[in-house]
């Protein structure tokens, strides 16, 4: 018996032990995806004769004599009308990076109306990294969509902003991509047609089991032997050239600590060797027949003791200057020591000193799309990568340098990505699949594992942060005096600038003529850390914005009014470590404080209606209040951010965009269209956006550090804006007008009241020999700075430590808005991200060094029934250095919400957690020592 798949009956048979998934994918349905292998993400959901089933753990060979319908099949006839969940999730917008759509869409395909109404429970097994599921409840349930909350501020303004007309500025403009997303036809890093998946291989990896050892030997024949391997690459094989997995604009802001393959391993789980082979269960067995010889070395842990003197060495090897490791006999990979005022003074003269050390944890990424690449050497000898990436062009540099190629031989393509989040700011797939294409002539592929995700590559920095703050009566902030230590694990990628950026805008939005900081990055045999939403600001952050809630409570005075008296003001100088502001951080527009007022505004509204429905009062054992915490974020990141874009007009009058920056869910993709689409007075469905492929623009820095709009935008709407000057000039010159005489209009240009077509104008373009195109760039500077509110509710339990969060308010100051769902949904995605972060998110390392939280039952991210509806507010305000007046709005809605939810349950328990994650067991044994947990209840325990 065979497997009809979409209606179609297949010719293929599937493999002893193959699952479902990848028979699927097999024959072309690569709508079909893989998020974890384990039966835990749902992105893999097909329907076996209608129900729905996780088809990676789904036999193929049970499917046989059934009927088999995946993403492709549930609309029936391609190119006719969508099933009506997909109709719903793409009118919705139910999905960002749109990874996990196909199987959301699958699942909800199959609900009655009795199952709509209880998505908690009957979406607990699909996951979203992205949306924080308010859209995709709206697209499930047909609802209109997210209603304006009540109150100032919940609509979309910008001061002096035009009225939008469909498609342009201000517009809840769809994404272009919509349609391929609900229906599985959008291309992900490994979605190849059949055709092109000839002659693939597979690489596996074979990694350490010690936390620090030197690699003697290895033994390849009996690997060499397994049937279908083709290779074996060890260290020997490898380019002795160190690099940093990080990718910067500036490659010497990070350390050159790394190897392709090295002959030293400093974690469990690094690179030993690669075997290549013909199936990936071959090269899986070639892993399991090399036998290696190690020399196993001291290893250290924690960054406390790396510190102290005579402890083992991670980088001991290195040389400081050349590698640019601050002290690697120390294990310091860089550090800083700042002293702005008399700190000393400072706290001579404050009335209430607050002291804490704040801890906050690993933190995993989990970007439902995991780490993936395919390598291949072209006829003309030139390597093409395709890959999951933030940054191609910066990947393009990396492998040069490395390789010692020359960027015209090397051509990087990011198609559509599933999730990043900082995780994707790095070269941890390319090089090896480059290495193994480049000796073999053959196309490579690697895709990693969702255990090699948690165990193999990089997860949020920990911070260990001992703060002393003081106050005076008055409310004024007398000093602040932190001791930093960073813990960036085996190898230091983003290990210094995570390190800087953490402390600097931190601090920098509030006024203390006393700061001192001590601050260091430190090496241990551990999983390293890298870039994570935020970049070292949220842990900064939650330390900061909880002393100043116990500064607050220590004086007498409101938690908001103070932070009022000392936040930065437009015109003040923005301070940090250094006594004179950054020159090119400027106040392009300022709204710090209507943030304060409307999130003061929506607690003061929720608490009203809490008190008409008479649910103010839960019952004796449980405590209620509410807490908030601000946060600012430069809109650019330092030191360089370039961008290069192109557009040109079409024959048939529409236009091409072509980008360099990726579309991971950040919305660029529509959001380019859009300010296109503005300065062309035209729609943004007609603007076409190719991106993300080093062989379209110069150069692209990439999209991370929120630049994807303020950078990358920048250069789009200069690109556009001369276009249509360029346009306007060649229609008046064939009309013997002046351009003045000359309107653009949709898909037209009015001259003289009379419409000329656009296609009209590009005939009669190339017949005179013009090309009716411009170019637009972008360095990244002057800088402006963003603001974000964030307050809950909550209730706790005093006799068993459970949290329930009452009301969820965020307000953002984006500038003006370019696509408002699109904005809100990031700024939802970004809160329901860092409330797993804060709440139950931890990736766990035991006393050896080795990642225990390695699968996604054991790591805990928000379901559907976690996240809280967030009420999103926006400021007032038009940024005269953002494109059209916008601001970047990816990584801060992230950085307040921890602090903000550990002052509401500090408000409603007395009991200040300072450590992160503060977990339901955490919160008890807390009230527990503070003396809240009633006898019995701690009887029963």
């Amino acid at each position: 018996m065979g497997i009809e798949i979409n209606g179609t009956a297949s010719g293929a048979a599937p493999r002893p032990g193959q699952c479902l998934r990848t028979f699927l994918r097999e024959q072309g349905n690569t709508g079909v995806k893989k998020g974890c292998d384990g039966g835990d993400c749902g992105a893999c959901t097909v329907h076996v004769d209608g129900t729905p089933v996780h088809s990676c753990i789904y036999p193929a060979v049970r499917a046989e004599g059934r009927s088999v319908t995946t993403i492709e099949g549930l609309a029936g006839t391609a190119g006719g009308p969508l099933h009506p969940v997909q109709q719903q999730f793409m009118e919705r917008q139910g999905f960002q990076c749109g990874f996990c759509t196909a199987g959301m869409v699958m699942t909800a395909a199959s609900f009655d109306d009795a199952q709509k109404d209880n998505l908690p429970r009957n979406l607990k097994g699909n996951l979203c990294r992205c949306t924080g599921y308010r859209a995709i409840a709206d697209a499930v349930c047909g609802h209109p969509g997210h209603p304006d909350p009540e109150g100032p501020g919940s609509g979309i303004a910008g001061e002096g902003q035009p009225d939008p007309a469909p498609g342009r500025l201000g517009d809840d403009v769809p994404a272009p991509a919509s349609r391929a997303v609900v229906t599985g036809a959008a291309r992900y890093t490994l979605d190849l047609p059949k055709e092109e998946q000839q002659g693939l291989l597979h690489l596996k990896i074979l990694r350490s089991p010690h936390p620090h050892a030197r690699v003697l030997s290895i033994a390849k024949d009996a690997a060499l032997n397994v049937p279908g391997v083709v290779a074996v690459f060890t260290s020997e094989d490898a380019p002795e050239q160190l690099f940093s997995t990080a990718q910067h604009e500036l490659f010497t802001d990070d350390p050159d600590d790394t190897r392709v393959l090295d002959d030293v391993v400093r974690f469990i789980g690094q690179r030993v060797a690669a075997v290549v082979a013909e199936s990936v269960a071959a090269a899986e067995a070639g892993v399991r027949a090399l036998q290696v010889e190690y020399e196993e070395l001291p290893a250290v842990f924690s960054p406390q003791e790396a510190l102290l003197p005579g402890a083992p060495l991670v980088h001991g090897d290195k040389d400081a200057v050349k590698a640019r490791i601050s002290r690697p006999e120390r294990n310091v990979v860089a550090e800083l020591h700042s002293e702005l005022g008399d700190v000393a003074g400072g706290f001579a003269g404050a009335d209430f000193i607050h002291e804490q050390t704040y801890q906050t944890q690993r933190v995993q990424h989990v970007a439902l799309e995991t780490h993936a690449a395919i390598a291949t050497v072209d006829d003309d000898g030139r390597l093409q990568v395709r890959t999951s990436s933030q940054v191609p062009f910066l990947v393009r540099r990396t492998l040069c340098r490395v390789f010692g190629l020359e960027e015209d031989r090397v051509h990087v393509v990011a198609g559509r990505v599933g999730g990043g989040f900082g995780g994707k700011q790095e070269v941890l797939t390319e090089d090896l699949v480059a290495l193994a294409a480049l000796k073999l002539k053959r196309p490579v592929q690697l895709e990693l594992t969702r255990t090699e995700q948690f165990t193999a590559t990089t997860t949020r920095h920990p911070f260990t942060i001992k703060l002393k703050a003081g106050a005076a009566k008055d409310g004024r902030l007398t000093a602040l005096q932190l001791d930093v230590v960073t813990n960036t694990g085996a190898y230091g990628n983003h290990g210094p600038g995570v390190m800087f950026h953490g402390c600097g805008e931190s601090l920098a939005v509030y006024k203390c003529a006393n700061k001192k900081v001590d601050a260091q990055s430190v090496y241990t045999n551990t999983v390293p850390a890298g870039a994570f939403r935020g970049y070292g600001l949220s842990q900064m952050i939650f330390a900061i914005e909880s002393a100043m809630d116990e500064l607050a409570a220590g004086i007498g005075m409101d938690p908001l009014e103070f932070r009022r008296r000392n936040m930065v003001r437009e015109g003040d100088h923005m301070l940090s470590t250094q006594p004179q502001p950054e020159e090119d951080v400027l106040y392009g527009s300022y709204g710090l404080d209507q943030c304060l007022d409307l999130v003061r505004d929506a607690l003061d509204r929720g608490s009203e209606r809490y008190r008409q429905a008479g649910l103010e009062d839960l019952g004796p054992d449980w405590m209620v209040g509410e807490g908030a915490a601000l946060s600012m974020i430069d809109t650019v990141p330092p030191r360089g951010h370039f961008a290069h874009a192109r557009l040109r007009l079409l024959p048939d009058g529409t236009y091409q965009a072509d980008v360099g920056t990726a579309e991971f869910g950040n919305g660029t993709t529509t959001v380019h269209a859009q300010l296109a689409a503005t300065a062309l007075s035209t729609e943004a469905s007609r603007v076409a956006v190719r991106q993300s492929d080093t062989d379209l623009v110069e150069h692209d820095t990439g999209a991370f550090g929120s630049a994807g709009t303020v950078v990358a935008g920048k250069a789009t709407l200069e690109a556009a804006e001369e276009l249509a000057v360029r346009i306007r000039a060649f229609a008046a010159g064939i009309r013997q007008t002046q351009a003045s005489a000359c309107v653009l209009d949709g898909d037209a240009v009015v001259v003289d009241g009379t419409r000329v077509a656009l296609a009209e104008l590009a005939q009669a373009a190339e017949e005179a020999g013009v090309d009716l195109a411009a170019e637009g760039r972008w360095g990244g500077t002057p800088r402006s700075v963003a603001f974000n509110v964030h307050g809950f509710r909550v209730a706790v339990n005093r006799g068993t430590g459970e949290l329930k969060i009452l009301q969820s308010v965020q307000a953002a100051d984006a500038g003006v808005v370019v696509n408002p769902r699109q904005c809100r949904g990031q700024i939802e995605g970004g809160i329901a991200q860092a409330i797993g972060a804060t709440l139950y998110e931890e990736v766990v390392v035991n006393d050896d060094g080795k990642v225990t939280t390695d699968i996604l039952r054991q790591y805990h991210i928000p379901t559907f029934a976690d996240v809280p509806r967030s009420e999103v507010y926006f400021a007032d305000t038009n940024d005269t250095l953002g494109p059209l007046g916008a601001k970047s709005m990816s990584e801060s809605p992230f950085n307040p919400v921890a602090p903000a939810l550990a002052n509401a349950i500090r408000n409603a328990t007395g009991v200040r957690f300072a450590q992160l994650p503060i977990a339901r067991d955490r919160i008890y044994l807390g009230l527990k020592e503070a003396g809240l947990v009633p006898a019995e209840a701690g009887a029963v325990r």
